[in-house]
């Protein structure tokens, strides 16, 4: 019976890893490859999906078909849309119908298990093998939610890309799954054929003008991410983390810095930025071109790249050599919430690998830490913060954990953790035992509640 696999992707990104993993022999043969492209925005219809985004022409060779998930499931959004279990068995054969899959064996191959759609993709598809394959920083964090026993027993390993060479990933780990990296130098020949094609798409879409050239070579490159959009920050405070980069770049030396904002980041955000350039004696382009940071690296070769907790930081320094530094991680590592939030590994990652933007000497001195001291110093604190996110997945870390906070929390490490979870935990950190009845205590709160509206009346 022919053999078809079926590749769910929501950006260019994971498309490009899905192809150097295919370039590379990571996954076995097929007789048909087809590629699910599901467009995640919470607004899709304003968004471009990541089959027409600048680029995606030179990866496109790699399937043998392309479809829309959002079409195939409209009017409901991907990231909401779960079948009723007695529901499954009609939407397979609709699938299979809509994409041509006939009665093929199939196999999936697709990112964020945790989560609609490719939960949702996986128990649709009920018994056919799944391989994860993950293109962030996400991949080093836990699995944030318990994916269960119809899928999770499916699962045959992770791929990931090597973005913090000698740490392995977590995610999925609790389930047996191996790990398998990605060749680094098969996603950077594949990167280089999108920067190609973004290239070639964006001349012919501006009428023979190369929208890259705007960028000038060796200047500094500042990331935007939107997290005022995610309610971690207000829209000043994010504000305020874009000037910090571009004070910092300006004190850095740089009189050319490229700002390449989020694509769903307000315009007018722009504008207080070219404000500050100018005041500092320093000329800021606004980067619109809907191109991943990868493409601006290979063209144009940034002297530095700033951003806050984006992948695309470790892609510059892992992938391309270039001097990375970060900004805003502190106040991060304290908003995000719970503190399960999936993003916490991958801003633990950054603040605790790279130097802050603010001091000068530490950039200038910086240079990436090699494997073994990554497998030494970084990998305990990674399955520190990992256990106290899901503690009841990975109990076999709650001894390395305890002996790891009673060494090293201190104030440079503090950032990382919450007192009230490391005294759920009863960890090393937390409320001594002695005093453990205290938040528990009715009477003790009451009275506190007390002198708490007594200080606010008084003040």
């Amino acid at each position: 019976m022919a053999r078809t696999q079926l590749f769910l992707a929501s950006t260019l990104y994971g498309i490009a890893t899905l192809a150097a993993a295919l370039d590379a022999g990571s996954l076995p043969a097929a007789d048909r490859r087809v590629l699910v492209v599901s467009n995640n925005a919470a607004v899709p219809e304003t968004h471009t999906p990541a089959d027409r985004a600048p680029g995606f022409a030179a990866l496109r060779s790699r399937f043998d078909a392309v479809v829309s998930y959002n079409e195939a499931i409209s009017p409901m959004h991907p990231s909401g849309w779960v079948p009723r279990p007695d529901d499954v068995p009609m939407w397979e054969r609709y699938f299979r119908r809509e994409w041509l899959l006939g009665t093929d064996d199939l196999e999936l191959v697709v990112e964020s298990i945790q989560v609609a759609p490719a939960l949702t993709f996986a128990q649709v598809f009920t018994g056919a093998p799944i391989t994860v394959y993950a293109d962030g920083l996400m991949s080093y964090g836990p699995t944030r939610n318990k994916i269960g026993l119809l899928v999770d027993t499916r699962i045959d390993r992770l791929l990931h890309l090597d973005l913090v060479p000698g740490l392995t990933p977590l995610l999925l780990s609790e389930y047996g799954v191996p790990s398998q990296v990605v060749p680094t130098a098969e996603f950077t020949k594949v990167l280089a054929e999108v920067t190609e094609a973004a290239e070639a798409a964006e001349a012919d879409r501006e009428g023979g003008r190369d929208t890259l050239d705007s960028v000038p070579a060796g200047a500094a490159l500042l990331l935007g991410q939107y997290l005022s959009a995610l309610g971690i920050l207000t829209a000043a405070e994010e504000e305020e983390l874009h000037l910090k980069m571009v004070r910092g770049a300006a004190a850095l030396g740089h009189k050319k810095i490229v700002f390449k904002p989020h694509p769903t980041a307000p315009a007018e955000w722009t504008e207080p930025l070219r404000a500050e350039a100018s005041r500092l004696g320093a000329e800021l382009t606004v980067l619109n071109t809907p191109v991943l940071a990868e493409a601006v690296y290979q063209r144009s070769r940034p002297a530095l790249v700033v951003g806050c907790f984006s992948t695309a930081l470790l892609t510059a320094s892992v992938l391309y050599d270039i001097p990375v530094a970060r900004t805003g991680t502190r106040l991060l590592l304290e908003r995000l919430t719970p503190y399960q939030n999936s993003n916490r590994v991958p801003v633990t990652l950054v603040h605790a690998l790279l130097p802050d933007v603010g001091d000068a000497g530490a950039v200038r001195a910086w240079t990436p830490p090699s494997p073994e001291k990554v497998a030494a110093e970084l990998t305990p604190l990674v399955h520190t913060v990992g256990f106290c996110m899901q503690a009841r997945a990975y109990p076999h870390l709650r001894d390395e954990a305890a002996a790891w906070l009673s060494r090293h929390l201190d104030a440079d490490t503090w950032p990382y953790f919450k007192r009230r979870r490391l005294t759920s935990l009863g960890l090393p950190g937390g409320i001594p035992a002695r005093l453990a009845f205290v938040p528990r205590n009715g009477t003790v709160r009451r009275v506190a509640r007390r002198a708490r509206a007594l200080k606010k009346a008084l003040g």
